[in-house]
């Protein structure tokens, strides 16, 4: 038995440079999908016809047990069909699938085949809405007599329900005979594959046709909506497989596999979880919301808190990790190992019973049994160029913000005080402590901010002029009126304003004099624009600004 997968097409209502065969339904190309189907039924041959990006497709599939056809240009499914005939064995039956029809069953395929026996069998189904699609015509007894293709249809043979999949099975050497003998004398000028109908009714041959048991099996995609609409079905039909097998997820429709998962018994899933490669969950484990496993075994009785991500690990029976707990690759957790909240563990192993709770980067570790990390402690295991291991052996207790400079142990049973650098090895049961002796000082006084108006130096005028000025009280060592000798309380608001003013570029900056610019006594103040501080010096009396002669 042959096999034909056609995947040549280039797909344009997709928008997109990927070949549409390739793009990802359940975390797989849906030609892959089609390609591990076909593998079930035990081909000799397995051909896929392919085109439209054709050094991607190759190369992103390349398999020893697939032969590959190029169709190049792109003439019709029979022209594609043709492409394939050189590398199929003689005798016996050829199937025919498309590489964007991804989720139909190898069930629905067997009964195709077991029906092309001395016949030739089609998969059809029937189809609310059949618009776009060829229509199977039959004669007044019910028997197949042609397909005719939507737009080379009547009024008539348009209003037919029964639909022609494109999936279909016969003679190999029937099909190159066939094959050889098809035209494209229609309306898109293309070499039909479903033109072979009429020539096997012309010869007298049987025409059988079988349905599928659900119409999704044979829904393909021809656009990023009809890829998502198909996503949702994938995921919907785990999602029911696993609830068979005794899974109880929270919601169905909010459960994402894309890979394969294999659960124990009483395994529970939230919602929004990930499961991409190959997931497997011991009896009784229970994975909180917005997890994502990739290449993960967890143990029986294990609890996943939300957001903890776990890639290429293994985690041991009765563990509690996260929540928001990242296991990179090659990670290894035995039983009962509490890995807390913003934990990141990586190429480690962790024995029975060790604990890291809290705000941990572990990396390039052994860390022994019952051996606790405190917070904010890290292994240091890079220089730059190379990576080191740390060893921590049974029964250590590490404090918290400690740092690990790699490579380094920890004996059996020390301890490491808080706050310490570990660059040397610590011995069996000693305490190791590296930071600096507490020193107090005895009524010591905090700063106090800076008054300046531009927030720097000594000796400013309050927390903010304009604030000064619009609240129209003084604020701290902000002169307030009559508060200053040079200042009376009777200054007129518009020196006020003068005074109680931000050092901005328009601003006006007011400097405090011994003596006036008209020669009168008593104290005198500069007031002048920014930008003309070097040629403006114009100090004046108080009794000068009141009565505006300083502006003179």
């Amino acid at each position: 038995m042959n096999i034909v997968i056609l995947a040549a097409g280039q797909g344009k209502r997709m928008h997109s440079s990927l070949p549409k065969v390739l793009h990802p339904i359940a975390g797989k190309a849906l030609v892959a999908h089609v390609i591990d189907t076909a593998r079930s039924l035990a081909p000799e041959k397995l051909c896929l016809v392919y085109g439209h990006g054709g050094d991607v497709v190759r190369h992103a599939l390349a398999a020893p047990d697939l032969a590959w056809a190029l169709q190049e240009p792109q003439l019709g499914t029979g022209h594609a069909v043709q492409q394939a005939v050189p590398h199929l064995q003689a005798g016996g039956t050829t199937l025919i699938l498309y590489g964007d029809v991804p989720l139909t069953r190898a069930a629905t395929l067997q009964a195709l085949l077991d029906a092309a026996q001395d016949a030739l069998a089609i998969l059809t189904v029937e189809l609310a809405d059949p618009t776009g699609y060829g229509r199977i015509v039959r004669n007044a007894a019910g028997d197949v007599v042609r397909i005719v293709e939507q737009k080379d249809s009547t009024p008539d043979e348009r209003r037919i329900r029964e639909i022609n999949t494109g999936i279909m099975a016969m003679s190999t050497d029937r099909l190159a005979d066939w094959l050889g003998r098809l035209s494209n004398n229609n309306a898109q000028q293309e070499y039909y594959l479903t033109d072979v109908v009429g020539m096997a009714v012309a010869e007298g041959l049987t025409i059988r046709t079988t349905q599928p048991q659900h119409e999704w099996e044979v829904l393909g995609v021809n656009s990023k909506v009809q890829l998502a609409e198909l996503e949702r079905i994938a995921q919907r039909c785990s999602a029911e497989q696993l609830m068979e097998q005794g899974v109880r997820l929270a919601d169905p429709a909010r459960f994402d596999l894309r890979g394969e998962i294999s659960c124990g018994r009483d395994v529970f899933i939230d919602v929004n979880c990930v499961f991409e490669g190959r997931v497997a969950l011991g009896e009784g484990v229970e994975i909180g919301p917005n997890c994502v496993l990739k290449n993960a075994t967890i143990g029986a009785g294990t609890r996943l808190a939300a957001f903890t991500h776990i890639e290429d690990a293994v985690v041991g029976a009765e563990g509690r990790i996260g929540p928001f707990s990242r296991l990179r690759p090659g990670t290894t957790l035995a039983e009962d190992v509490h890995v807390g909240n913003f934990v990141e563990i990586k190429k480690s192993t962790l024995a029975a019973h060790a604990k890291a709770n809290h705000l941990a980067y572990i990396g390039d570790a052994t860390i022994g049994s019952r051996v606790n990390i405190g917070a904010g402690t890290i292994t240091c295991n890079y220089d730059g160029a190379n990576k080191f291991q740390t060893i921590i052996e049974d029964d250590a207790f590490i404090g918290s913000d400690t740092q690990l400079v790699a490579p380094v142990t920890v004996g059996r049973g020390a301890t490491v005080g808080a706050g310490t650098t570990v660059t040397k090895n610590v011995s069996p049961d000693a305490l190791a402590i590296s930071r600096p002796k507490q020193v107090e000082i005895v009524g010591w006084k905090r700063p106090k901010k800076s008054c300046n108006p531009r927030g720097r130096g000594e000796g400013g005028w309050g927390r903010s002029a304009a604030a000064c000025l619009e609240s129209r009280r003084p604020s701290r060592k902000c002169p307030s009126p009559g508060g200053h000798p040079a200042f009376p309380s009777f200054y007129p608001f518009r020196f006020r304003s003068l005074l109680c003013v931000e050092l901005s570029q328009q601003s006006l900056i007011v400097i405090l004099f011994p003596s006036c610019l008209k020669g009168c006594a008593g104290w005198s103040i500069e007031a002048t624009t920014q930008r003309a501080w070097r040629s403006s010096m114009r100090p004046a009396c108080t009794a000068c600004v009141r009565s505006g002669a300083w502006l003179n």
